[in-house]
């Protein structure tokens, strides 16, 4: 096709010249001004249309001269691009295929044309990596920092990350040269961060990241609510805790694992109101097990309040394991473990496990009965293995029946709850 296109110009050329060939010839051509050269004793008159004419005639014969010239070379040089493909896609295709040796030996080669340089050296150094040869994927690198920085930081990044050495990948991606960083580099960087333990400044690259539609809404979504989860727990005071808790979007502040890190920091930081506000908001939007669980377990006193709030709770879901637990656990504090007793019972045949009878046992050996703590202790450890336990003595038929026996559940407006 190429030569067919250069055959058409050439003609197009000579039945150019020949038009302005015939038009030099005629006498109205001849009057257009007069041009004159002298050079080495030589003198030479003509017109000015046909001193263009020889000027366009040399400069095309001095191109075409110089395309005969550099046409071996260019020839050459197409033959080697041609080759350097032909080994990338090849080396690509091993190194898919496992045969890492034979995929870094087509890489190498391939890297030698400029154009295939920078992707042939990435999947080289993989390829280095997947045998093992730290010199080689360290040559590798090297090579790639010569030719392009930006890509040397990606790939540096994500080598170093996988080898679970974050602080070098930072390094890679803060270096010099490389900003602003591609959408993969943030990616990387926003991991690296929060693998150092500073998820408050990866949480900050998640716009950035949403913008450029680096990652997949669900993908999005989860990295977001772990960073938000991590950034939480890192949190040094309260004012920290409370700003970083503030910019949350609404829909996180009730994801479980969230209001989990807030209340649990909270809690540490002695910031009692807020641990337990944060918990009952969020049980009152979506029930959830585990917050219910963190509830009764958390170290925040407010024992009253705190109970006062789960037997409200107990009016909507007095099939909650969780709650009856937890239940449970505040009334032993409180000094009544009589009540608490008959709160894990109730627990333990709507099918909670092994945090209720260690619950049951931590009850009985305050109140020095150790047989029973024992025997709590041990049907504990059963129930973390998946065993079936062994029942206590002294509940008699009436009080099993009591046990299992479900009030009926309803929503806020005092609807019946169908149960599944």
């Amino acid at each position: 096709m190429k030569l067919f296109r250069s055959v058409v110009f050439l003609l197009v050329l000579l039945l150019a010249g020949v038009a302005a060939a015939e038009w030099l010839s005629q006498d109205s051509a001849r009057d257009l001004g007069k041009v004159f050269v002298q050079f080495g004793g030589y003198d030479w008159t003509t017109n000015v249309p046909r001193a263009l004419l020889a000027l366009l005639l040399a400069g095309f014969a001095l191109w075409l001269l110089w395309q005969i010239v550099t046409l071996p070379f260019r020839a050459w040089g197409r033959y080697r691009r041609k080759q350097a493909r032909a080994r990338l896609i090849e080396g690509l295709e091993a190194l898919h295929g496992g045969h890492w040796q034979r995929a870094e030996r087509l890489l190498e080669r391939a890297a030698e044309d400029d154009e295939v340089s920078v992707i042939a050296r990435i999947a080289a150094v993989r390829a280095a990596d997947a045998r093992g040869d730290e010199a080689a994927a360290a040559q590798h690198l090297q090579v790639l920092a010569e030719r392009n920085a930006g890509a040397h930081a990606v790939a540096a990044a994500d080598r170093a990350l996988t080898q679970s050495r974050p602080v070098d990948a930072l390094a890679a991606l803060d270096a010099a040269g490389v900003q602003p960083l591609p959408p993969r580099g943030l990616a990387l960087r926003t991991e690296a961060l929060a693998a150092v333990g500073r998820a408050g400044e990866a949480y900050g690259l998640l716009g950035p990241l949403r913008q450029q539609r680096t990652l997949t809404t669900p993908a999005l979504a989860s990295l977001e609510a772990r960073l938000a989860t991590q950034s939480l727990r890192e949190a040094a005071d309260a004012n920290v805790l409370a700003e970083r808790w503030e910019v949350l979007p609404k829909s996180l502040r009730s994801e479980p694992s969230v209001v989990a890190a807030y209340a649990e920091r909270a809690a540490a930081l002695r910031w009692d109101d807020a641990a337990a506000r944060s918990l009952e908001q969020a049980l009152d939007t979506q029930w959830d097990e585990s917050l219910i669980t963190l509830y009764g377990r958390l170290p925040i006193g407010k024992l009253d309040s705190r109970r006062a709030s789960a037997q409200r709770w107990l009016q909507s879901h007095p099939a909650s394991p969780g709650l009856l637990v937890a239940l449970a656990r505040l009334a032993r504090q409180q000094g009544q473990w009589g009540q608490a007793q008959e709160f894990l019972h109730r627990a333990l045949a709507q099918g909670a496990g092994a945090e209720a009878w260690e619950e049951m046992g931590d009850g009985f050996s305050a109140a020095g009965e150790d047989a029973l703590a024992r025997l709590s202790y041990a049907n504990a450890l059963k129930a973390a293995r998946g065993e079936p336990g062994m029942p206590l003595p002294g509940r008699d038929l009436k009080q099993k029946i009591f046990d299992e026996a479900v009030i009926e559940e309803r929503d806020e407006h005092g609807v019946p709850r169908l149960r599944s």
